[in-house]
C-alpha cells in the first residue's frame, strides 16, 4: 500500500514538474476562471453492457459523455470488471436523481441502473457531482450526487436506431430513439425504446439467459416563458437467468472457473431455477417555474411500483435427485455432501463421486426430470387441512418446488428545489423531498414441479416442534394446501416514510470558492405482518411500532485557484443516517423483533484535490478519509455449532476508508494521447463489534453480546487497488483506436465474522495452524488484463452519421483471475475446508460490437 502511494504521488509530481515550464508566466489569474471539470456518471449506476458501444461513447478510458476525468470514467468501465468500487463505497453513499427526483432505493439505500437499464440515449444527459461537493438538487452523499435529466426541451432534435452485438450478459440489443426538441407550437416530446436478449447459453455463462425491455416518455408543454408542465414515464421489465457462485473445487471438477450450479435440462431443454424479474416503472410530473432569469423552482410528484422477484429452489422431507441412492436432502449439485472432498476419509467414495463429477455431466447440473419424478410419486394425505377437523385431502405432496421472493414496491415522492444566483458571488440553493414507501415482501408457489400442492408448515420448526401450530407459518390457516400462484412462507411489508430538507451557499471569489451545505431529515418505519407465524404469534401479524430518527448533514469545501489552470480543493462533511429497513430486524419475514442496538451511522469524510487542466495535460490528485460508525450487520444462514437456521446481528461495526486517485489525459500529438489512471485504498473494519445470534425458528437466544474480532480486517468482495496505462490514436479520418493495460491487486475475501470470536478458537492455542486458518484473512492474486477498441463514423449528405464502435474486454483471455469471494457463513471450526470459501473470475475475452444511425 505505501509503495503504490509513494508510486501514485511520484506520477503526479512529475507531471506537475513537466507543467511547470508551461505556467511560469501566468503570475495573474483571469477574469474568467475554469472549472474542474465534473463526471458525468457514478460507479454505482453503470452496467457496462449497457453503456459501452454508444454512439457517442468512443472507448473505454475515456467513456463518459462530456466527461473529461479520465479517473472516474475508468473506475466505472475498466476497472468494475473487477469489482473496483471509487473509494470503497456501496452506492447508498451516492444520491442518484433523475430530473432532480431521487430514486435510490428506500429499503436499503441504494441506487439500482436497472429500473431503466437499456434507456441510454434517454438517459445520456447526467451533472455529476463526484465525491463530496456541490449538488444543487439535493444534499447528495460522501460518495457524490448523479442528475439524470429527462427534461423534453433539454433533448436536441434527431432520431436514433441502434444495433449491439456482444458475448456477455446479453448476446442483442436493440435501441430506437426520437426527439423533436421544443417546437413552435410549445410542445417538447421524446419517446425511446430497447430491447436486449440472450437465449439460454447466448451469454458468457451457461445456463443463463437474458430477456429484457425498456420504455421512455417524456412530454413537456411549455406555457409562457416563467412556466412549463412536464410528464416522464418509464420502466425497464426484465427477466434473467443467473450465474452461480461456487467453491474451488467445484470449478476444478469441471474444469471452468465458470461452472454454474443454477440449471440443469429439463425435457431436453435447459433451465435455470435463478430467474430474476424486476419491472418498477416510474411516473413523474414536474413544474418548472423560472420568476426571473436568476431563479429557477423545480416541483415534482413522482409514483412508482411494481414488482421484483427472484426464484429459487424449496424442498421438504426431499432426496438428492440424481442416478444412485446417495444420502442427502439437498438437490443442489454442489451441495457439500455431494462434493468429493466429503468423503477425504474414504477413498472408494472420494473416487467414486470424483468421477461423477468429472464424466457425468448430469450430476453436475440440477436434474429437473427427477424432481418432477419424485414428485409425482408422492401421495400423501394431509389431515386437517385449514384446521378442520377431519379435513383430509389426498393427492400428490410436492417435495421440491420453485418458489417467487418476491419484493412489491409502492412509493410516492413529493420533490422541490430552487437554484438563485443573488449576485456576480452568491449562488442559493435549497429544498425539500417527502418520499413515502411501502415495499411488500413475500413468497409465492411459482412450479410444483408436478405435484398437486405444498403444505405452508416451517419444516426446520417442524423438526424440533411438539406443538404442530409452532410449525405453522400463518395461524389463522393452519396446515394450508398451497398451490401455484398462492402465497405462503412469509408476508409482510415494510413501510417507510421521510422528510428531508437541505440548504446550500456557494461563493466565487476571484481566487477561492466556498460552499457550505446542511440538511435534516426524519425517517419513520415499521412492519406490518399479514400472517401469524406459529414460532411468534404475539409479534408477527399486525403493525409493530414506529421507529423513528431524526438526523442531520453539514458539509463544506473551498477551491483555490492557483492560477487558471492549477487548482488546489478541500471537503469534508459530518453527517448521521438512519439505519436501513431492510438491516434493522432481526427477521423481519416473520416478526418485528429489532436488533439488540439500534442506533443511526455517523459519517465523517474528507478529500484533498490537486487539478491541472492545460491543453496537454488534465489530471486531478485526490487524497480522500472516511469513517462510518455504528453500522448494523444482519444475516440468516444455517449454524454448523447450534444445528439450526439463524439470524446473526451485529451492531457497532465501523469502517475506515482512506487512500489516494489518480487520473492523467495526456495529448502526446494532435492525433495520439495516453491515459494514467490509479486508485488504491486501505479499507478496514476499525472496531470490534457486538453479535446476538437468535434460533431464526424460535425466540431461543443461542449467544448475546458476543464480541467480533475483526478490527483491522479488509472490508472484502472488491478490488482495493487498480491502474491502468492507455494509449489512442484519432486520425483525421474520423476513425480511432487503443488499448489499455490494467492492474489489480490487494483483492480480499469478505470474511465470516463469527470466525473472528473466542467461541470459534476455543479448542486451538495460538500456535496451532488451526487458529491461523480459522482467523486468516485471504489476500487473492494480483492480476494483468489487456483490452482493445476502436471505432469509425460517417457522414451521409451532411445530415445523416452511422458511428461504429467495437471493444475487445481482457483481450488476453486470463480465466484465472479471481475478482473476489467470501468466506461462507456455515463453517466448521474442526474442519474449516468443509465449508470453504466461494469465488468470483472476471470473464475472459469479451467483445461488444455497436452499430448506431443517427438523423
Amino acid at each position: 500500500m505505501y509503495k503504490t502511494l509513494c508510486i501514485i504521488a511520484a506520477c503526479m509530481l512529475l507531471s506537475a514538474s513537466v507543467l511547470s515550464a508551461q505556467t511560469a508566466e501566468e503570475n495573474a489569474v483571469s477574469d474568467t476562471i475554469e472549472i474542474p471539470d465534473r463526471p458525468e456518471f457514478d460507479l454505482p449506476v453503470i452496467s457496462i453492457d449497457d453503456i459501452e458501444g454508444d454512439a457517442e461513447s468512443h472507448d473505454i478510458s475515456s467513456l463518459l459523455q462530456g466527461s473529461r476525468d479520465v479517473f472516474v470514467s475508468t473506475a466505472g468501465f475498466t476497472f468494475g470488471q473487477a469489482r473496483f468500487r471509487i473509494r470503497g463505497y456501496d452506492s447508498e453513499n451516492t444520491t442518484v436523481m433523475i430530473n432532480g427526483i431521487p430514486v435510490n432505493d428506500p429499503e436499503t439505500g441504494r441506487a439500482f441502473y436497472s429500473n431503466w437499464g437499456g434507456l441510454n440515449d434517454a438517459t445520456r444527459m447526467t451533472v455529476t457531482h463526484d465525491g463530496i461537493g456541490v449538488a444543487r438538487e439535493n444534499f447528495g452523499g460522501i460518495g457524490g450526487a448523479t442528475n439524470i435529466i429527462t427534461r423534453a426541451s433539454q433533448y436536441s432534435p434527431n432520431t436514433r436506431v441502434t444495433f449491439s452485438n456482444s458475448n456477455r450478459s446479453y448476446a442483442h440489443r436493440a435501441m430506437f430513439t426520437h426527439s423533436t426538441g421544443m417546437q413552435d407550437n410549445g410542445w417538447a416530446l421524446t419517446l425511446s425504446g430497447s430491447r436486449r436478449i440472450a437465449q439460454e447459453g447466448q451469454g458468457y455463462v451457461e445456463g443463463t439467459f437474458y430477456d429484457a425491455w425498456g420504455y421512455f416518455l417524456s412530454a413537456e408543454r411549455k406555457i409562457n416563458n416563467q412556466h412549463s408542465l412536464g410528464l416522464i414515464a418509464f420502466g425497464a421489465p426484465s427477466e434473467t437467468g443467473r450465474p452461480g457462485v461456487a467453491t474451488q473445487e467445484a470449478y476444478d471438477l469441471t474444469g471452468n472457473n465458470f461452472y454454474n450450479p443454477n440449471w440443469g435440462f429439463q425435457n431436453g431443454e435447459a433451465r435455470n431455477s435463478r430467474v430474476n424479474s424486476y419491472h418498477t416503472p416510474w411516473i413523474m410530473l414536474n413544474h418548472y417555474y423560472d420568476p426571473t432569469p436568476d431563479i429557477a423552482i423545480q416541483t415534482s410528484a413522482a409514483y412508482t411500483f411494481g414488482k421484483g422477484s427472484s426464484s429459487a429452489l424449496n424442498w421438504f422431507d426431499g432426496e438428492r435427485p440424481f442416478p444412485g441412492q446417495f444420502e442427502g436432502h439437498d438437490p443442489r449439485p454442489d451441495y457439500y455432501r455431494y462434493l468429493p472432498s466429503f468423503y477425504a476419509n474414504d477413498p472408494v467414495r472420494f473416487d467414486q463421486y470424483t468421477q461423477l463429477w468429472q464424466n457425468d455431466e448430469t450430476f453436475r447440473q440440477l436434474n429437473w426430470d427427477l424432481m418432477y419424478q419424485y414428485n409425482l410419486k408422492n401421495l400423501y394425505t394431509q389431515a386437517d387441512v385449514d384446521g378442520i377437523a377431519g379435513n383430509n385431502i389426498e393427492g400428490l405432496r410436492s417435495k421440491f418446488i420453485v418458489e417467487d421472493r418476491r419484493n412489491d414496491r409502492n412509493q410516492f415522492v413529493f420533490n422541490s428545489f430552487a437554484n438563485a444566483q443573488l449576485n456576480s458571488t452568491t449562488f442559493l440553493s435549497g429544498g425539500i423531498n417527502i418520499s413515502l414507501a411501502k415495499t411488500h415482501q413475500y413468497k409465492l408457489i411459482d412450479d410444483l414441479l408436478g405435484g398437486d400442492w405444498w403444505v405452508d408448515i416451517d419444516q426446520f420448526a417442524l423438526r424440533d416442534a411438539t406443538d404442530l401450530d409452532f410449525a405453522q407459518n400463518d395461524l389463522q390457516q393452519p396446515n394450508r394446501l398451497v398451490g401455484e400462484g398462492d402465497r405462503f412462507g412469509y408476508d409482510f411489508t415494510g413501510n417507510i416514510n421521510k422528510f428531508e430538507a437541505f440548504a446550500q451557499s456557494e461563493w466565487v471569489l476571484p481566487r477561492w470558492d466556498f460552499y457550505v451545505a446542511g440538511n435534516v431529515s426524519q425517517t419513520t418505519f415499521w412492519r406490518t405482518g399479514h400472517m401469524q407465524n406459529g414460532r411468534f404469534p404475539e409479534n408477527s401479524l399486525g403493525d409493530s411500532e414506529k421507529q423513528n430518527f431524526t438526523n442531520f448533514g453539514l458539509k463544506g469545501g473551498t477551491t483555490f485557484k492557483f492560477t487558471g489552470r492549477h487548482y488546489f480543493t478541500a471537503n469534508a462533511a459530518y453527517l448521521t443516517r438512519a439505519p436501513f429497513f431492510r438491516d434493522a430486524y432481526i427477521s423481519s419475514r416473520v416478526r418485528d423483533d429489532l436488533i439488540p442496538v439500534l442506533n443511526s451511522e455517523t459519517i465523517m469524510s474528507g478529500d484533498l484535490s490537486y487539478i491541472v487542466r492545460t491543453p496537454i495535460v488534465k489530471s486531478r490528485l485526490t487524497m480522500f478519509f472516511s469513517e462510518f460508525q455504528d453500522q448494523t450487520w444482519s444475516r440468516s444462514f444455517y449454524h454448523e455449532e447450534f444445528r439450526t437456521f439463524v439470524n446473526y446481528s451485529m451492531y457497532g461495526v465501523d469502517q475506515r476508508h482512506m487512500g489516494v486517485e489518480l487520473g492523467m489525459d495526456i495529448n502526446l500529438s494532435s492525433t495520439l494521447s495516453m491515459s494514467l489512471v490509479g486508485g488504491t485504498g486501505d479499507y478496514i473494519y476499525s472496531s470490534r463489534p457486538t453479535v446476538t445470534i437468535t434460533r431464526d425458528n424460535d425466540r431461543e437466544l443461542l449467544a448475546e453480546e458476543k464480541t467480533v474480532y475483526w478490527k483491522n480486517f479488509k472490508v472484502g468482495g472488491m478490488t482495493h487497488t487498480a491502474g491502468s496505462v492507455g494509449l489512442r490514436y484519432n486520425s483525421p479520418r474520423f476513425w480511432f483506436i487503443g488499448t489499455n493495460l490494467n492492474y489489480y491487486d490487494d483483492i480480499y475475501l469478505d470474511i465470516n465474522p463469527d470466525r473472528r470470536t473466542a467461541d470459534a478458537l476455543a479448542s486451538f492455542v495460538e500456535s496451532d495452524p488451526g487458529w491461523e486458518s480459522i482467523i486468516a484473512q485471504e489476500q487473492l492474486d494480483n492480476a494483468f488484463t489487456l483490452d482493445f477498441f476502436g471505432g469509425k463514423s460517417w457522414r451521409i449528405a451532411r445530415r445523416y452519421f452511422i458511428n461504429l464502435n467495437i471493444s475487445v474486454s481482457n483481450a488476453l483471455d486470463n480465466t484465472d483471475f479471481r475478482i473476489g469471494g467470501f468466506e461462507q457463513l456455515r463453517y466448521d471450526s474442526n474442519n474449516i475446508d468443509r465449508f470453504p470459501a466461494k469465488y468470483f473470475y472476471m470473464y475472459g475475452r469479451t467483445y461488444f460490437i455497436n452499430l448506431a444511425f443517427r438523423m
